[in-house]
């Protein structure tokens, strides 16, 4: 409980009475009473506080949410007591985020409820608490004002951002691949798996044409086939330090979470199983290749609070760990962002995977770094920039090529390119029976 605007101002108009009672102007008399009449006002307006009930707080907060650049909380006020309240209301949400329209002044009528929200931005994935909300209560007389703590705690966890998933859920896997930016190749009936019998189509192969059941239909019945299903896809993630590095506010590894998202609900609706293991120094998550919608519950359940570590990434560890867990051939996304340094340690896991699966080495590559080439200008400075920057993606380049003429497949792309050209080559992979 702290003093208010009203009892600091009869303490100030008791403290001017004493100076007044030290020049000889007031006696002594009139300033004790004055100052005894103080005290029963602040005892008083004291006691009243105390009995005030605190408005009832609910808090409407999703237990799940992706992470976005903002989201609205939102809150139920409810007026307690029989009299109007003015009271200053801000809600404890997790202390590092950005917040819009906290803290908030209301006028609570009696019996009524007050709806408002705010807006707030996740400072990143996890488990996160909101303890409960902070008001601020006026007495009556205005003389005092307390802080209470009201509403129930809540947990929320912030996931990778899976709203794109929710905007593809209608579409097909064509046209869902295609709202991600995969430019995708369209070739009719080359599968390997039959799927149905049709009617024949000008431009079929005689080869697809089915001719028992064109003898028994009486006009010409092509087969269709479709892709191989139950083949299987594990996303083999870098936690390490370079995958801290930041794009467009989000982390590299918040980036490559994001991707791998829109890979897995492509090959999930593919009819494959997909897994995951993330490697964070020494820190390793397995997750088993799985099916259906339980494969992508799987994923955003239990990879939401991965995070990249400040550590070196040991390739060699992740390949045997990996050997280890999936003995089925499967179609290995190894996602990292490749350095010279690395050509040894990195060559040596491609080809351990390599020996069962099929491998494709996704080097993600800042944004900056293709920014600084476009700014060349005449400074001594900004030549020296881009110099460096050319040698060392020419440096990245090359070791691109030593693992390309080892037969594994490289995949260079900033964060924006990620998702798109992962599906890209995932459903190529399938196309040409490669899994």
């Amino acid at each position: 409980m702290r003093p208010g605007p009203a009892l600091l101002l009869l303490l100030l108009a008791w403290t001017a009475l004493g100076v007044a009672v030290g020049t000889g102007q007031v006696p002594l008399s009139v300033w004790l009473a004055f100052g005894a009449a103080c005290l029963v006002i602040a005892l008083l307006d004291a006691w009243l506080l105390s009995r005030l009930p605190s408005p009832v707080v609910t808090r409407e907060l999703p237990p799940v949410v992706p992470l976005v650049p903002e989201w609205k909380v939102g809150l139920r006020v409810h007026a307690a007591g029989a009299r109007v309240q003015v009271v200053d209301l801000h809600d404890l949400h997790p202390g590092e985020w950005p917040v819009r329209g906290m803290p908030r002044r209301l006028r609570l009528e009696p019996r009524r409820e007050v709806n408002l929200d705010y807006a707030v931005s996740p400072g990143g994935r996890g488990q996160f608490q909101f303890p409960g909300c902070q008001i601020r209560l006026r007495s009556p007389l205005r003389g005092w004002t307390q802080q209470r703590i009201v509403g129930h705690p809540s947990v929320l966890r912030v996931y990778p951002n899976f709203a794109p998933l929710a905007e593809m859920a209608g579409l097909s896997v064509e046209v869902a691949s295609r709202s991600v930016g995969a430019r995708l190749q369209r070739r009719r009936g080359d599968g390997t798996e039959f799927q149905e019998l049709r009617e024949y189509r000008i431009g079929d192969s005689l080869r697809k044409i089915d001719w028992k059941a064109t003898a028994r239909m009486g006009r010409p019945i092509s087969r269709e086939y479709r892709d191989e299903r139950n083949q299987q896809v594990i996303l083999l993630l870098d936690g390490g330090r370079r995958m801290l590095a930041q794009d467009d506010r989000l982390s590299h590894f918040d980036h490559v979470l994001n991707a791998s998202l829109a890979l897995a609900y492509i090959a999930l609706r593919q009819g494959d199983a997909v897994g995951m293991l993330s490697c964070s120094g020494q820190d390793m998550r397995w997750l088993p290749p799985q099916q259906g919608n339980g494969g992508m519950d799987m994923l955003l359940g239990a990879g939401y609070d991965l995070q990249a570590q400040p550590v070196a990434t040991d390739y060699v560890g992740a390949a045997s760990a990996l050997q280890l867990h999936q003995r089925r051939r499967a179609f290995v996304v190894l996602i990292t962002n490749v350095r010279d340094e690395d050509d040894e340690e990195l060559r040596m896991a491609v080809s351990l995977l390599s020996r069962r699966h099929l491998v494709l080495v996704v080097s993600l590559r800042e944004t900056a770094l293709d920014e600084s080439i476009g700014m060349l200008d005449e400074s001594v400075e900004s030549a020296v920039r881009s110099a460096s920057v050319m040698h060392y993606l020419a440096q990245r380049q090359a070791m691109h090529d030593k693992l390309q003429r080892e037969g594994v497949a490289v995949l260079d792309v900033t964060c924006g390119e990620l998702s798109g050209r992962l599906i890209e080559r995932y459903l190529a992979a399938k196309r040409d029976g490669r899994l």
